[in-house]
């Protein structure tokens, strides 16, 4: 069985996989090789931004698969989706942002972004915040907000310390000599925290009184899933280095960094070559993602999430919930226990809806379907979620 080879010959990340057996999957749904369909409440933990297989992907990955695909390693050679992409990506962005490079996912990103911030100040010094999640390779697990995930991969990047996400005082920890300060626009794996009080304002004021520059992790709100293109336009911020990956693929793996040509081009020279990969930019992810910025930019897509935020919170008012956190199709439900929300997601897939964890949070459940996600899957969707929570809770 596909099962049993899947645990016997493929890498685990835990000792109890959820193991489902895909078969296909179509707009919100999943189908495993038993014909069993699952509602998609996740879409790729956020990274499904249009669904699964959506047309325009689909067709645009066919159409590149045509002409050519990897040719030359990363900055050679001028290829026409990723210089599309890159032109696209860059108009939806603030003035300061000017120039993208283009990686294999949102971690390496993290690592151009870091390498970056400390080539531009000289400085040595990285922050980020408690309970932060940007990545698992050694860059990102330096700036990652919990001992716990990687106290057994010391030693890490020196020269890092962690302030609290949304504590004020704290900031005085930026000084002269802080090259960075990384933060998630919405702290994700913590619960979908959002900034408050001008947070992530004050930051930017502060790290503009002492030469560092803000860097805003974009990987999870980033590409509509607030309802805006990007999170931090809810919270008139202009970073200095935007990362992004995860929805901007349209379910194929992708990252990418941007920032000013003046930054950027320190990466060019002294050394040259100063950051550096065969596939980021390969043509047949650029093309997928060129499609997925095109139908999120240019559909009622974005419009429509304000709508389906409301309707998932006045079809989930239930008692057992404590909270509804985050914004837009980023969402999680708090309860009281861990064992509440470990029962719930795993009842609720036994009958035939996907939901998953959030990394840090235990008690929550999170809700990020696809944004092409409808009313009535909303409604069937939370009618199972409901029923379960009855259940598991006996509200």
């Amino acid at each position: 069985m596909l099962k049993d080879e899947f645990l016997t010959y493929q890498a685990k990340t835990t000792p109890h996989p959820l193991g489902i057996s895909i078969e296909k999957a179509k707009g919100a749904y999943l189908t495993d090789t038993d014909g069993k369909k699952y509602l998609d409440f996740v879409a790729g933990v956020s990274a499904c931004s249009l669904g699964h297989c959506h047309p325009k992907v689909t067709r645009a990955i066919r159409k590149q698969s045509r002409k050519y695909l990897h040719v030359m390693v990363y900055g050679e050679f001028a290829q026409a989706p990723a210089v599309h992409l890159c032109k696209e990506l860059i108009a939806l962005l603030p003035d300061n942002q000017e120039s993208v490079y283009l990686t294999n996912s949102g971690t390496e990103a993290i690592e151009g972004a870091l390498k970056l911030a400390k080539r531009a100040t000289g400085r040595s010094e990285l922050i980020g915040a408690q309970n932060s999640y940007h990545g698992s390779t050694h860059g990102a697990l330096s700036l990652l907000g919990s001992e716990h995930q990687k106290m057994r991969y010391r030693p890490l990047l020196p020269d890092t310390k962690f302030i609290r996400f949304n504590q004020e005082e704290d900031i005085q920890e930026i000084t002269h000599k802080t090259a960075a300060v990384i933060l998630e626009t919405i702290q994700g794996g913590a619960g979908f925290i959002l900034p408050e009080d001008d947070y992530l304002k004050k930051v930017k004021a502060r790290c503009e009184a002492v030469g560092a520059l803000l860097i805003l992790d974009e990987i999870q709100p980033g590409f509509g899933r607030t309802g805006k293109f990007f999170g931090f336009e809810h919270f008139e911020v202009s970073p200095d280095i935007v990362v992004m990956g995860k929805g901007m693929g349209g379910g194929l793996p992708v990252g990418a960094f941007t920032a000013s040509h003046q930054l950027m081009r320190l990466l060019e020279d002294q050394p040259k070559l100063g950051h550096i990969t065969t596939f980021g930019g390969n043509p047949l992810i650029a093309a997928a993602c060129l499609a997925t910025l095109r139908e999120i930019r240019d559909s009622k897509l974005m419009k429509q999430i304000p709508a389906k935020e409301a309707l998932f919170r006045k079809e989930l008012t239930h008692s057992a919930i404590k909270e509804i956190r985050g914004t837009g199709l980023m969402l999680a439900l708090l309860f009281d226990t861990v064992d509440e929300a470990n029962q719930i997601i795993l009842k609720c897939i036994d009958r035939g809806l996907m939901l998953f964890w959030l990394l840090w949070e235990k008690k929550a459940v999170r809700i990020s379907p696809p944004l092409t996600i409808t009313e009535k899957e909303i409604k069937k969707g939370c009618s199972i979620l409901k029923s379960v929570i009855d259940e598991v809770t006996g509200c």
